[in-house]
């Protein structure tokens, strides 16, 4: 009998992948047919069989087979206005998926922070997360034990107090920063992506990256580029289709991708084996420890490069954003400026540049910094976690399995916590007696277990780049361009499209007498 139905299955096989199959069966109107019954199949027995007595969270109508339609571009913009209408979570569906998007501070802490271990889940992402990424990028990994090692050996890297040992690269590397500014302030924001990629290349691999266009920060940056499209909601039909994948030549874009990017990942560790294993003088780096606590750690070699050049191009991506977010605020927003000013010259002085170590001192600077974070967050839509069980929150079930988007543009922008959320207001930030508030958080950086490991690096960057820049400049607009705050790229992290500003000299008349006054800094 075994042995008939080998045969069988035999035939079958080679009947399927005959000219029979490739003629008919991956016609497009085959497979609209074959996608709309599967769909329509699987929504009547997900609706059969569903045991919660609680209703989902309302949400916008969709269609009844194929569910919502999800704007590819500014979602989250999109989000926020459902969320004025249908309340502070609401659920959508894509396909076969639900989706459940949060947008105001208390549903994110009840149920992103307070049920962290329930949310600490990714859902399945075949297109930027299984082919692009081959499942071994931290922030797109599925919770088990891959990501808890990954996760692992991250925290120990990027605790706060591993911010003071780097002290030293983020002022070398701010320093620099400012005299490219002096150089050619035209090319600010190529400025602000050479100083993010040249700090986290020497966290990441203890190599010192000299300009914007180094090839290596080429190479990271086209990557990004292609990470930051794939993710965008909706662009790849087969996250909500998963058969689409089974397509010849559907994901060959990805595929391709993904062999890039693991080839520049492994060779940058290759480079810091080599030099470690010919004796000579390796700088500390996240890749150093990698490849020193590798069998301790249980990482693959693909794991451990895909880990480190993760976190090259994740914090040199959101840093270089930020910074220049930080720059358009001050630009669009003198009054802000002002203040900075004022505390700048009051606790700093113009003899001496800020540091890292005068944070504390400039809680107006912070304050600015925060309400950056807030008004244009980097990751504006966040990144989606998976509910692993049924979590009622207010008489509404989210569903088991269900995809659960911490909308990090909406909770920034909920009135209840930020009143007149688009106004651009760092006192919102400052306490009655003049510090930082500790009671206020925009979670810029993610929710729950699924934070950004490296949220203190990239704040005390945008920090020390803000107080130099506020310290050394008046940074204004220019009439003959004006500034258009709204103007983003699509991406799933977001940049400022190209935008023009004035560098106008504050500390000495002149900007060489600013170059003077910075020549020495960090070094």
């Amino acid at each position: 009998m075994t042995s008939v139905l080998s045969v069988r299955w035999r035939r079958t096989r080679n009947f399927l992948a005959g000219d029979w199959f490739h003629a008919y069966c991956l016609q497009p109107q085959t497979l609209a047919a074959v996608a709309l019954c599967l769909t329509l199949l699987a929504f009547i027995h997900h609706y059969l069989t569903r045991s919660s007595k609680y209703p989902l969270p309302p949400g916008p109508p969709g269609n009844i087979i194929f569910g919502n339609s999800i704007p590819n571009a500014f979602a989250y913009r999109h989000f926020e206005k459902w969320t004025q209408e249908y309340g502070p979570v609401f659920s959508l569906r894509q396909g076969l998926t639900t989706i459940i998007v949060i947008g105001r501070m208390q549903a994110a802490i009840d149920i992103l922070e307070k049920e962290g271990a329930a949310t600490v889940d990714r859902p399945r992402n075949i297109s930027a997360g299984e082919t692009l990424s081959g499942g071994m990028r931290t922030l797109l990994t599925p919770a088990g034990e891959r990501f808890k090692k990954m996760r692992r050996a991250l925290h120990a890297h990027l605790q706060p107090k591993t911010v003071s040992a780097y002290a030293p690269t983020l002022a070398r590397n701010a320093r620099q920063h400012m005299l490219d500014l002096l150089a050619t302030p035209e090319k600010h924001q190529d400025h602000a992506k050479r100083y993010s990629a040249a700090v986290v290349m020497t966290l990441a691999y203890g190599k010192n990256a000299k300009i914007h266009d180094d090839p290596d920060i080429i190479a990271v940056n086209r990557c990004l580029t292609t990470l930051g499209n794939t993710l965008r909601p909706g662009l790849w039909k087969v996250d909500a289709y998963p058969f689409l994948r089974y397509i010849p030549g559907y994901l060959k874009e990805l595929q391709e991708g993904h062999r890039e990017e693991l080839g520049l990942f492994k060779g940058q560790i290759k480079d810091v084996k080599a030099k470690m294993e010919r004796g000579e003088e390796t700088p500390q780096s996240f890749g150093k420890y990698l490849i020193e606590r590798q069998n301790e750690l249980e990482l693959s070699d693909d794991e451990i490069s895909y880990l480190a050049g993760s976190m090259f191009g994740a914090g040199s991506d959101t840093t270089a954003s930020a910074v220049s977010i930080a720059v358009m605020a001050a630009a669009c927003y003198p009054e802000a400026q002002k203040n900075i000013h004022e505390e700048l010259d009051a606790v700093i002085g113009r003899e001496r540049a800020p540091t890292l170590k005068d944070q504390d001192s400039l809680p107006q600077t912070m304050a600015f910094v925060l309400e950056t974070f807030r008004w244009r967050p980097v990751s504006a839509g966040g990144f989606a976690h998976k509910a692993t069980k049924d979590i009622i929150w207010n008489n509404y079930v989210i569903p088991k399995g269900a995809s659960v988007i911490g909308n990090v543009w909406s909770v920034g922008r909920d009135p209840a916590y930020f009143p007149d959320p688009e106004k651009f207001d760092p006192q919102r930030w400052i306490s009655k007696d003049g510090k930082l508030r500790e009671d206020l958080k925009a979670f810029t950086f993610g929710f729950g277990r699924r934070v950004c490991p490296g949220q203190h690096m990239a704040t005390a960057s945008v920090f020390l780049n803000t107080a130099l820049i506020q310290w050394a400049f008046n940074v204004k607009s220019d009439p003959s361009s004006p500034i258009d705050e709204w103007a983003f790229t699509e991406s799933a992290n977001t940049h400022p499209k190209p935008f023009k500003v004035i560098f106008e000299p504050r500390i000495a008349p002149t900007l060489e007498g600013v170059r003077d006054l910075i020549e020495d800094y960090g070094l």
